[in-house]
């Protein structure tokens, strides 16, 4: 994952889109916990990424999602993001409208490409990851039961963001369900709605929103 200051961290704070890195980023296989489905990680606290996050239930893809402006001379820079769930969670939310404890959601960053092939219009997806960010539900391990983990080198783990950031905040105020931006994920807003699982503030907001159109 990138750094705290990078566009594409911001997005996992929103599970949006941001700005890809500018340098294609796959953690190792030595690093990556073989085929798991839940949280795992090293003794120093770490986040093992799970080899494969990519058979895991597809949710939605944004791009150029973002609550802030794009820095300067990155605004004709592009990125996709794909957000995957681990499949136990994701068979939980259709029962019940929320999320379980051990659910892993991942946000996966690959360039935007408009040139290639036989594509004469919009954009595809192309190249290797470019950013790969975790929001982790392990209710007995993180004091708000959410975590954020950010990969900052292809060699490394999963770094804990801290609890302080703003991304922890912006969640609680803004997501649709449980701290997660389910609004953005139109295959489970209904679900949620239909179960009642929607946040009031997200509610208001969206009533709010209404009122002012």
């Amino acid at each position: 994952m990138s750094s705290l200051s990078s566009p594409a961290l911001a997005a996992l704070c929103l599970l949006a889109v941001g700005v890809a890195v500018p340098t294609a980023l796959r953690a190792p296989k030595t690093a990556l916990a073989a085929s798991l489905g839940t949280p795992a990680y090293t003794k120093t606290g770490e986040l093992l990424a799970p080899a494969n996050y990519r058979e895991w239930v597809y949710v939605t893809t944004g791009i150029d999602m973002s609550y802030a402006p794009k820095p300067a001379g990155m605004e004709d820079h592009s990125t996709f993001d794909n957000v995957f769930v681990n499949p136990e969670a994701y068979r939980s939310f259709l029962a019940t409208g929320t999320w379980p404890d051990k659910t892993v959601m991942v946000l996966e960053g690959r360039e935007a490409r408009s040139k290639g092939s036989i594509n004469q219009h919009g954009h595809f997806q192309s190249g290797g990851v470019m950013d790969l960010e975790f929001h982790v539900k392990d209710e007995t391990r993180f004091p708000g039961k959410w975590a954020f983990f950010s990969f900052d080198s292809a060699t490394g783990n999963g770094t804990l963001i801290p609890q302080g950031a703003s991304c922890y905040t912006c969640h609680t105020a803004h997501a649709a369900v449980d701290t997660t931006f389910v609004q953005f994920y139109p295959t489970l807003l209904p679900i949620a709605e239909k179960k009642g699982t929607l946040s009031a503030a997200f509610l208001k907001e969206e009533a709010a929103a209404g009122a002012g159109k």
